[in-house]
């Protein structure tokens, strides 16, 4: 058994046979007063996120939770397949485990995936990723990067807001986290 003071973000906890991933978290220290841990979790099954307070030195139960390296393959139906690169092992994830991460994912790209008891629970992408636009409005004459923004569909069929100026076949990069729009890419 370990204590709040052991929480870091990405820590998984086990709180009444649910399991809650650490979002963010503060330890917070009054001038009067016992010392207590702050967090936001997200419930993984779930996708809810509470804000839940512990007293500074409580016992919790952490979940143990294997993080590996896979290649994203294919979609398959409403579920994705992911390979090992270490061992070679396909697994399938269902699709509401990817979640919005589906936006930002092409073949053969890298992600993290999070696993508890052969089971996954949640996939961590890179805080951004390149992606061509496959589809916007034409810019106008004029048009410059303060002017303004427009709809635009990336490759994964995810559309975003990008300044007037870009036209189609443009790579941008996307945060993974937010889906904004974050530069221009040359090649």
């Amino acid at each position: 058994m370990a204590s709040t003071n052991d929480i870091k973000n990405g820590s998984v906890l086990n709180l009444d046979g649910q399991l809650w991933n650490i979002i963010e978290f503060q330890h917070v220290k009054p001038g009067k007063g016992g010392a207590f841990v702050r967090t936001k979790m997200r419930n993984v099954r779930s996708g809810k996120v509470v804000d839940k307070t512990f007293n500074a030195g409580l016992k919790v139960d952490f979940a143990t939770v294997d993080r590996g390296d896979y290649q994203y393959l294919y979609q398959d139906g409403e579920d994705f397949v992911f390979m090992d690169t270490t061992h070679y092992e396909q697994i399938t994830v269902p699709g509401v485990i990817v979640g919005d991460a589906k936006n930002f994912m092409l073949e053969n790209q890298m992600v993290t995936i999070a696993i508890h008891e052969g089971e996954a629970l949640y996939i961590e992408l890179p805080a951004s990723v390149v992606l061509e636009v496959t589809y916007t409005e034409p810019g106008l004459q004029g048009d410059r990067s303060t002017g303004g923004t427009k709809p635009a569909t990336v490759e994964t069929g995810y559309e975003i807001q990008v300044p007037l100026f870009l036209e189609t076949g443009t790579k941008v990069k996307v945060d993974t986290r937010t889906g904004d729009y974050l530069g221009r890419v040359s090649e």
